[in-house]
C-alpha cells in the first residue's frame, strides 16, 4: 500500500481539473486522472510522477464504480477526491423554449448524478483513510443568479447543497466542501459567444479588476483538501465577484 495521500480528479484531462491534478502532485500527492475521452487524460498522466489514468463517464450507471475501484486496485487507497467533471449549454436565460428536458436531464446527469454517485462510491475508502477530504467544483452560477444557462446554474445549486449535507452525514471521518468560480479563462468558456465582452466586463466589475485561472481555483482546492477543520463550505474563487 502507498504511504503518500492518493486523489481521485474526475474530469481533469484539461482546466480546472488538470490544474487541480498538477497542483496536487507537485505536493507529493498520487494523482488519478479521469476524463470521457482518453487522449488527453493520459498524456497528462504521463507527465505526472506515479500518476494514472483511468477512463469512466461518472454519469453512467455503474461507471463511478468502476472508477474508484480502478484507484484502489492501483493504489490500495483514497484519500482525497475532486470532482471536477462538468458539463454545460451556452443557452440564453431568456430562452425558456431552448432549455428543453432533454438539456435539463443531460447537465443534471453529469453535474449531479455524477457527483453523487462518485462520492457514494468512493466514501467507504475516503472513510478508512481517517482524513478523507472531498471538494466538488460548482459555481458562482450555483449561488448567484447567473451562468451558462438556467439548467446549468440550478445544476450547481444542487451541488451546493449536496455538499452541506454531506458534510454533516460524512463527518467526522470525511470532510466535503465546494468551490465556487466565477469566471475562469479555460477551454469551455473561450469558445462561447460573446467569450471577449464577458472578459472585459469581469475585469471592470469585480474587486480584483481580473479573470480567474484555473490555477486559481487549483490553488483553493488544494486548501481545502488540507484544512482540516472546514467542512460543509462553498468557497468562491470569483475575485470577488459575488460582491457585484
Amino acid at each position: 500500500m502507498s504511504a503518500a495521500r492518493v486523489a481521485l480528479i474526475t474530469g481533469s484531462s484539461s482546466g480546472i481539473g488538470a490544474a487541480t491534478a498538477r497542483r496536487l502532485a507537485a505536493s507529493g500527492v498520487r494523482v488519478v486522472i479521469n476524463s470521457r475521452s482518453p487522449e488527453a487524460g493520459e498524456e497528462l498522466a504521463a507527465e505526472l510522477p506515479g500518476a494514472r489514468y483511468i477512463q469512466a463517464d461518472v454519469s453512467v450507471d455503474g461507471e463511478a464504480e468502476r472508477l474508484v475501484q480502478g484507484v484502489i486496485d492501483a493504489f490500495g487507497r483514497l484519500d482525497i477526491l475532486v470532482n471536477s467533471a462538468g458539463t454545460t449549454r451556452f443557452i440564453p436565460h431568456d430562452d425558456l423554449a431552448a432549455a428543453s428536458p432533454e438539456v435539463w436531464r443531460d447537465i443534471f446527469d453529469v453535474n449531479v448524478l455524477g457527483v453523487w454517485q462518485t462520492i457514494t462510491a468512493a466514501a467507504p475508502h475516503l472513510k478508512a483513510s481517517g482524513s478523507g477530504a472531498v471538494v466538488n467544483v460548482s459555481s458562482q452560477a450555483g449561488v448567484r443568479p447567473n451562468g451558462s444557462s438556467i439548467p446549468y446554474a440550478v445544476s450547481k445549486a444542487a451541488v451546493n447543497h449536496m455538499t452541506r449535507l454531506l458534510a454533516k452525514t460524512l463527518g467526522p471521518e470525511v470532510r466535503v466542501n465546494a468551490v465556487a468560480p466565477g469566471f475562469i479563462e479555460t477551454p469551455w468558456y473561450e469558445g462561447a459567444e460573446g467569450f471577449a465582452d464577458t472578459k472585459r466586463h469581469v475585469e471592470s466589475v469585480v474587486p480584483l479588476r481580473r479573470t480567474g485561472s484555473a490555477e486559481d481555483v487549483a490553488d483553493a482546492i488544494a486548501h481545502l483538501v488540507d484544512a482540516p477543520y472546514i467542512t460543509g463550505e462553498v468557497v468562491f474563487v470569483d475575485g470577488g465577484g459575488n460582491l457585484v
